[in-house]
């Protein structure tokens, strides 16, 4: 395995914020939809330790991949559950899409400027920026796969008419989907999951 020691102290901040954003966006959507239950477990704050999984994060350093802590939620609290439901998954991908997108027009408003710091500042201010950027849209695209846990399957099953016996079976059955695909791909280095496709091509909208 290659590490890059630099990729990692650039990467990590970017993970973190990402995370911390995502699982906020989660908790707050839940809030105002109705249900307290992540407001009262102290979830809605930008503060990382609330929201950061000191295994899932060592497994994204050295896999690539992990987690943060998840956001509860009780579909009970809310007026339109399977809405609600799919509303509160969405809220979390949306705000990584977001964290990219500024991230890359920081760059792009930085690069001209950027030319009256020292060099080595610049490089930090940059590759910061870029980091964030990729890996908040990596989040996005990888968080709407219709794959358990990842919240595209909340989405993909809030539209469908499943008795919860039978959601639980295919939401076990997916998990062992998702960690087939990602051992496939660290083992073979194929691009099963298009997440660098989508990153490249949003980067390329930006830089052409």
């Amino acid at each position: 395995m290659n590490f890059d020691l630099q990729s990692v102290l650039y990467s990590v901040p970017a993970v973190v914020i990402g995370l911390t954003v995502h699982e906020y966006a989660h908790a707050y959507t839940a809030y105002r939809l109705g249900d307290p239950t992540a407001k009262n477990q102290g979830r809605i704050t930008l503060n990382p330790v609330r929201h950061i999984d000191p295994l899932g994060m060592l497994f994204i350093v050295i896999a690539g991949f992990g987690w943060a802590k998840p956001v509860q939620f009780a579909p009970e609290n809310l007026r339109k559950p399977k809405l609600y439901k799919a509303l509160i998954a969405l809220a979390g991908p949306l705000s990584n899409l977001a964290l990219g997108l500024l991230a890359l027009l920081a760059v792009k408003a930085c690069l001209p400027l950027s030319a009256a710091l020292p060099e080595k500042a610049r490089q930090i201010a940059l590759y910061g920026l870029f980091y964030g950027a990729v890996i908040n849209l990596g989040l996005f695209i990888f968080n709407i796969l219709p794959f358990p846990p990842l919240d595209g399957s909340h989405v993909f099953f809030s539209g469908l008419n499943l008795s919860p016996q039978r959601e639980q079976q295919m939401m076990k059955f997916g998990s062992y989907a998702l960690f087939a695909v990602l051992f496939i791909e660290s083992r073979t280095g194929a691009d099963l999951i298009p997440i660098s496709t989508f990153t490249d091509f949003v980067v390329g909208l930006f830089f052409k």
